[in-house]
């Protein structure tokens, strides 16, 4: 039981469920409690042990629903090898049925010669006497457990193998066939090989029972590598997936991915809220509130129990968002806009703007429309070609007179002004009024500078300059800034 809860957990984190030390031990000892025998009562002990949200909890059933289901069917497949001899002949006819089915070319070409599993054992046991290879495959576990379909007895067998395997480690396609062989190997194939091969000397007619006998077992552990392979590679895969886009350059993600980017950047963003999220404190320094002191105790005849202190009013903090949306520009200001904006209930005020030949502000929009549609009709509006200097005019008539030592602005853009006046004197203004200048350009520092680009000296009035290309690079500067708005 212990076993199955740590790899039920190493499942669930593989697909991002984060599940502490703490809360695994609360887990083990509920799940003592419950133990197995009824399953949705395991599931939603569990939920409340492992699942912290509405969207881990969508994640935990997805993951419990793989991971157990397949746990149930091997405990069942167990207690019903348990059962009475009466019902073993039952499953050796299953067995036959299915090894019909599953020999080569076809159902009527297993039917062939085939009748049910006490004929096919009598005819193993009669060729047997020729062949020390499939004497002792029969003294052994394998084949007779073939024979009578006892799915507890191969389930166990095949998972113990696995374990010895390390198959929980698979995560490609192509390593199934590698833990295929070696779960074959470890559960004694090689025998029924050597014997194959006695018989294909001697020309016995028991031939053709084994092979089937050998193709279902074949058939069989490579679904249960399959099956492993499903849940296993699923959750890691997705995160590999989720690290190589998060490192790729923003312009090049196909739309292929892009709901899988964007859902990535909603991630980000609920893990830089929690990890900024305000943290109310009691203040107990500074200058004492007598009013509200006296009043809280009237309730106590007039004894000060608990005093109250003055906390100083801090002047609210805002951003300023001023995105690039040209064409060579307009994917990362997508992105930037949808962090930004998915971090509302942990960054202070925001005003965007959007330009390329002129600006206009576009905070608007993204109270009137989805996120995903403000930005589209963002770019719509405002794309073409670039004029920094106009754009910087614009900005400078409807919000330069809004900046103070409280606000932040974040500026994304590629600087490159088409050879025109990139109205320097207004970004000094800005630099000077504000408490923060942050300046994001795509593409790298060795391109600052050649060409049309004004960025070398666009960064005189900036206090913070970096490439920003990547999720990556966009989650650490968003990070950064989060920090000092503290």
């Amino acid at each position: 039981m212990q076993s199955s809860l740590l790899r039920f957990i190493e499942i669930l984190r593989s697909h991002a469920l984060p599940v502490s030390p703490a809360e695994t031990l609360d887990a083990a000892a509920a799940m003592e409690v419950v133990g197995y025998s009824d399953r949705a009562m395991l599931r939603d002990t569990l939920a409340m042990t492992l699942a912290k949200s509405d969207r881990e909890e969508h994640t935990f059933l997805y993951c419990f629903d793989q991971f157990f289901d397949q746990q149930a069917a091997d405990f069942s497949a167990a207690d019903a090898a348990n059962e009475d001899n009466d019902s073993a002949q039952t499953g050796a006819d299953a067995a036959a049925t299915e090894s019909n089915e599953a020999a080569p070319g076809g159902s009527g070409a297993g039917q062939a010669g085939a009748g049910s599993a006490v004929d096919d054992a009598a005819e193993l046991a009669a060729a047997a006497d020729g062949s020390p290879a499939l004497k002792e495959l029969l003294e052994g576990e394998l084949l007779p457990a073939l024979l009578e379909n006892q799915r507890g007895t191969l389930s166990t067998a095949m998972r113990r193998a696995g374990q010895e395997a390390g198959l929980s480690k698979i995560r490609l396609f192509t390593q199934k066939g590698q833990y295929t062989r070696r779960i074959l190997d470890s559960l004694g194939e090689d025998l029924i090989r050597d014997a194959v091969i006695e018989l294909e000397r001697l020309e016995s007619p028991a031939i053709d029972t084994l092979r089937r006998y050998r193709d279902v077992l074949r058939e069989q552990v490579r679904d249960f590598v399959e099956q492993q392979y499903l849940m296993n590679a699923e959750g890691h895969n997705s995160a590999f997936m989720d690290d190589i886009l998060s490192k790729t350059r923003l312009s090049n993600i196909d739309r292929r991915h892009r709901e899988r980017v964007q859902e990535q950047v909603r991630r980000m963003a609920r893990r830089l809220a929690s990890r900024h999220s305000a943290r109310r404190r009691p203040v107990k320094r500074g200058q004492l509130n007598m009013g509200k002191t006296l009043r809280g105790g009237m309730a106590h005849d007039g004894i000060l129990f608990k005093t109250h202190w003055r906390s100083r009013k801090r002047d609210k903090a805002q951003i300023l968002a001023i995105c690039d949306v040209s064409g060579s520009v307009a994917a990362y200001a997508s992105f930037l806009l949808m962090f930004l904006y998915s971090l509302q209930d942990v960054l202070p005020r925001t005003r965007s703007f959007a330009f390329s030949s002129h600006l206009g502000e576009i905070s608007d929009l993204f109270k009137e429309e989805p996120l995903e549609r403000a930005i589209e009709l963002a770019n719509w509006r405002y794309g073409g070609a670039t004029d920094y200097g106009s754009s910087f005019r614009d900005f400078a008539r409807l919000a330069l007179d809004d900046i103070n030592s409280s606000t932040s602005v974040i500026i994304l853009g590629d600087a490159r002004n088409n050879r025109g006046d990139p109205e320097l004197e207004i970004m000094q203004s800005i630099y000077q009024r504000s408490k923060q200048v942050i300046w994001l350009n795509p593409e790298s520092r060795r391109a600052w500078g050649t060409g049309d680009s004004e960025m070398l000296r666009y960064q005189t009035a900036c206090h913070y300059c970096a490439p920003c290309s990547n999720l990556q690079q966009l989650e650490r500067v968003v990070d950064q800034l989060l920090k000092s708005l503290r």
